[in-house]
């Protein structure tokens, strides 16, 4: 039962009983119905934004969401740690390898380069994390990318080591007999005294003077293109050709070590000094030629000599003397 609630009258001196208008009455009412359902509407938010009403798979996949975060937030930092160490590789890529072996850069936009045409990450539109996996996802490829650039230029630069190491082998870098064999070194490369005519003549090779039956070494990698007395003045000689353009002749032989198409190292005894074909005394005269034209050979020593014997024969080889072919 509700209580009365009275009031007094100072009219009538008297306590007077307060009945509520009708209107009122449904004020109050609509206010409390209000007032509950706004107050529901808070609670009900404050609710959904907790876990007090998520059930137990909805704890878990919560949980799991936020692990799969840190773990992309680590695979990012892991993905900066391989981009450093990538610019590095491909620093020393350009600037090292490829630039020790005459291969020209790779440019920076084609290591940077993105991936053009159709949406690639489509399908990882429309989730909570979408920018963040795509992002990722992209940055992931953009690292693949490069991986794969940079292993095919390091692939090229072991070709080209390959190559540069077959080089070095082939070009003539000795000197064809030994010093403690050679009686002098009697004539080197340029404008000479022909022993037969007396008159000046370009000698075309450098001349080392040496008892019959001296051995001659190879002084290049190569294969024996010519093993025979038929060239005109050389007499008995041997043409080795080194590839990349390069040929050693060695003329005036008294007999062969090799034969035509055997495979040579520098190095290996290919002949033997004599006098045959235009000679005027036992001596090696030795040729190196480039692209088909004839070189001076003394440029071709820093594989045997020492700084003060290739002095000595840099001094003797530019007399203008008599040459012995």
């Amino acid at each position: 039962m509700s209580k009365v609630k009275y009031y007094y009258d100072p009219d009538t001196l008297s306590y007077r009983k307060i009945e509520l208008k009708k209107s009122r009455r449904y004020r109050n009412i609509f206010l409390f119905i209000l007032g509950s359902a706004l107050f529901g509407f808070l609670g009900l938010i404050f609710l959904l934004n907790t876990n007090i009403l998520n059930t137990p798979r909805e704890l878990s996949l919560s949980r799991e969401l936020k692990n799969y975060e840190l773990r992309f937030q680590l695979l990012n930092k892991k993905m900066e740690q391989i981009e450093q160490v990538l610019a590095n590789i491909e620093d020393r890529d350009n600037n090292i390898y490829r630039l020790y072996f005459e291969a020209n850069p790779i440019p920076e936009e084609q290591r940077r380069a993105g991936f053009g045409g159709v949406n690639r990450y489509k399908s990882l539109e429309g989730f909570n994390n979408s920018e963040m996996i795509i992002a990722t996802t992209r940055r992931l490829d953009v690292i693949q990318k490069q991986m794969v650039i940079q292993s095919r230029s390091l692939d090229e630069i072991t070709k080209l080591a390959e190559d540069k190491e077959k080089l070095l082998a082939a070009i003539p870098a000795i000197q064809p007999v030994k010093n403690e064999d050679l009686t002098r070194m009697a004539s080197g490369y340029g404008w000479r005294s022909d022993p037969f005519t007396k008159a000046r003549k370009m000698h075309w090779g450098m001349d080392f003077t040496a008892p019959k039956g001296v051995p001659i070494y190879a002084t290049g990698d190569g294969m024996v293109s010519r093993a025979d007395n038929n060239a005109s003045g050389y007499g008995k000689h041997i043409r080795i050709d080194h590839g990349y353009g390069y040929m050693s002749l060695y003329a005036h032989l008294s007999n062969y070590n090799v034969k035509r198409g055997q495979k040579v190292k520098r190095g290996d005894l290919i002949g033997f000094i004599g006098s045959t074909g235009r000679s005027e005394a036992p001596h090696l005269h030795y040729e190196v030629w480039k692209d088909e034209e004839r070189i001076n050979p003394i440029n071709f020593y820093y594989g045997s000599l020492t700084a003060e014997e290739f002095e000595n024969m840099l001094k003797y080889a530019n007399q203008e003397n008599q040459s012995l072919d």
